[in-house]
């Protein structure tokens, strides 16, 4: 926080900019318009200094990374430490299918797994229920027996790399099925990592893709929050997710204020039920749709806003925005891991693959910049 007599002398120093530099600047090129915004519909301003935050506090609002509230990122020294997890959302077909394109996609580089599951796995349906028909393995893969996991799964080393699993409703079952084959194959529970996104409060509000009223919803996540924390201290039992709630037309200050009411939802009913947040709290995950884009309005160019969702500074952050929002409401005093999804996805069929390659390409790195810990990146169009 600078002293009283700084920031005048920065006041003076602004106003005088604006006075000469600023307004000669202005007389040869005027700017496109009177008010630039966000994606959001936030105003941009043309300037930012500290006069602009006054009563930052850095120990107390910023702090150092690895520390709370985790503004300047969750590990001391991010990713000059350990890269952040790269991993591509596929499935398609059958398990066989799936099960070469992850070996393909580990031999190419991949440090983690991310399964796309069909549409009756993710309603609970086995693949030959008559609902069923005609969606089989369509934009992921159909599981439907511990017989199909272990097939997903074979030759792959589950005990060494850690496996992302978009699945909510049948979230328990389906984690059930990954834990038995990693034991058939002698593997330990313990030794599992990986995410299961088990966020059904998201699914209400965009997805869709729900089995169970919210009551028994809530109370199958929490079980799965004290199985976790007892059996599994290395996987994350729920990916609470915005990017869904983007998709279905959110701003980025919408996605990030409904996933962080959806956790504080989830850390309340586990709090309900004797659970220690401290314990479980830190294995809670985040999935945020963190992508540039042109206009808050589909299919329309606002010219306020700025090309990229506001620049990439933006992008890169709501991350920062993100941890510092959930130390402030939280009552455990952990790192919270975030994910976050390029968002390349959702521009497949109007870019160019080479664009297409950019947009994502960007993305990630602005979110990089932001401190997240793991990303998805775009999927071919196999997965």
């Amino acid at each position: 926080m600078a002293d009283q007599e700084t920031m005048e002398s920065l006041r003076k120093a602004r106003e005088q900019w604006e006075q000469s530099t600023l307004h000669d600047a202005l007389d040869k090129w005027p700017e496109r318009c009177e008010q630039f915004i966000t994606t959001s519909s936030e105003r941009v301003n043309r300037l930012y200094t500290p006069l602009d935050v006054p009563t930052l506090d850095y120990e107390r609002d910023l702090a150092f990374p690895g520390q709370y509230p985790f503004t300047r990122g969750v590990h001391p020294t991010m990713h000059r430490g350990r890269l952040w997890t790269m991993r591509m959302f596929a499935g398609f077909g059958s398990a066989e299918e799936t099960n070469a394109r992850y070996k393909y996609l580990l031999a190419h580089g991949e440090t983690g797994l991310s399964v796309a599951f069909d549409f009756p796995t993710l309603y609970g349906y086995d693949t030959d229920h008559p609902l069923a028909e005609g969606e089989f393995g369509k934009c992921g893969v159909a599981i439907s027996s511990l017989a199909d996991m272990a097939i997903l799964f074979d030759g792959i080393p589950v005990d060494e790399i850690t496996t992302s699993m978009t699945i909510k409703g049948p979230a328990a079952v389906i984690w059930a099925m990954y834990i038995a084959a990693a034991e058939q194959r002698g593997i330990p529970m313990a030794k599992l990592g990986g995410t299961i996104q088990n966020d059904i409060l998201k699914e209400y509000i965009a997805q869709k893709s729900w089995l169970l009223p919210p009551a028994p919803s809530m109370r199958l996540i929490v079980d799965t929050f004290e199985f976790g924390t007892e059996h599994l201290p290395g996987w994350n039992t729920i990916s609470i997710s915005g990017y869904h709630i983007r998709e279905a037309g959110a701003t980025a200050a919408q996605e990030l204020a409904f996933t962080l009411a959806n956790g504080l939802a989830y850390v309340q009913a586990a709090i309900e039920r004797g659970l220690d947040v401290d314990r479980f709290a830190p294995r809670l995950s985040f999935l945020d749709r963190q992508v540039s884009r042109r206009s808050p309005h589909l299919g329309t160019r606002d010219e306020r806003a700025l090309p990229g969702e506001g620049s990439s500074l933006l992008v890169a952050a709501l991350p920062h925005a993100d941890r510092r929002l959930l130390a402030d409401r939280a009552t455990a005093r952990e790192q919270h891991r975030a994910h976050h999804d390029t968002g390349a996805r959702g521009r497949a069929g109007r870019d160019t693959e080479p664009a297409h390659q950019f947009h994502g390409r960007s993305a990630g790195t602005a979110l990089r910049a932001g401190g997240a810990d793991r990303l998805a990146y775009p999927a071919d169009h196999r997965t």
